[in-house]
């Protein structure tokens, strides 16, 4: 079974920023004290609570945690605490915990968690069809770049949303700049050869592009040259 929900780029630029400025926010040693404290809590944590573990002032600690509130490296709730509630109970405690998503920033981009994702779906579709499992990764990869590239204004906007860096050649044809998967395939060059060829096959017909792909290993970047047609 193919996954037919597109897996997007490898990083848009606004996120890429978002995340270069979370990842900046924890140079503070101050800040990545707090983060490492509210992370390591099973409860979320106070103000008063990161101020006396860390021996920091309240304002102090509060003024770091709300940066990291801010940067998306914590999430925020608020909760009365102690057993009384109603008129007279004081307000809502502001706390803090380690924020569910991830963040992550590769330079150049790589994408080695969609290659897990299609070797994963490649092994089930080889157990369903009793089928080689390196034929169906060539399969899911192409359907995969297929769906990512549907509706991109060009080939080069679709092949750099992949993280490819495509660049022109001096014979009218394309290269890449970047390989997605490069620790992968300095380990397993002609398996990773053979996705990154599928996945931009995928990635020319999902942009609706009259082109043909071949493995050229010294094109680039990456083994994929892409040629004009005809």
């Amino acid at each position: 079974m193919v996954d037919d929900e597109p897996h997007g780029p490898a990083q848009e630029p606004g996120e890429r920023a978002a995340d270069l400025a979370a990842l900046a926010a924890l140079e503070d040693p101050t800040r990545r004290a707090l983060y490492e404290l509210v992370s390591s809590g099973t409860e979320p944590t106070s103000r008063d609570a990161a101020a006396a573990a860390l021996g920091l002032s309240r304002s102090t600690a509060a003024f770091h945690l709300d940066r990291l509130a801010r940067e998306g490296l914590l999430a925020v709730e608020f909760r009365r605490l102690g057993e009384r509630t109603g008129p007279g109970s004081g307000r809502p405690a502001k706390l803090y915990r380690r924020a569910p998503g991830e963040v992550s920033v590769s330079v150049p981009d790589r994408r080695y968690e969609l290659a897990g994702e299609l070797l994963a779906l490649a092994v089930e579709e080889a157990g369903e069809a009793a089928a080689p499992v390196r034929a169906a990764l060539r399969r899911v990869a192409k359907e995969t770049g297929r769906a990512d590239a549907a509706g991109a204004g060009s080939l080069d906007d679709a092949l750099a949303a992949a993280g490819y860096e495509p660049r022109a050649d001096a014979g009218g044809g394309t290269v890449m700049g970047n390989c997605p998967f490069h620790r992968l395939a300095r380990r397993h060059t002609a398996l990773v050869c053979e996705l990154n060829r599928e996945l931009v096959e995928g990635v020319a017909e999902g942009a609706g592009a009259a082109c043909t792909v071949r493995t050229d290993p010294g094109a680039g970047g990456c083994c994929v040259r892409v040629l004009p047609a005809g």
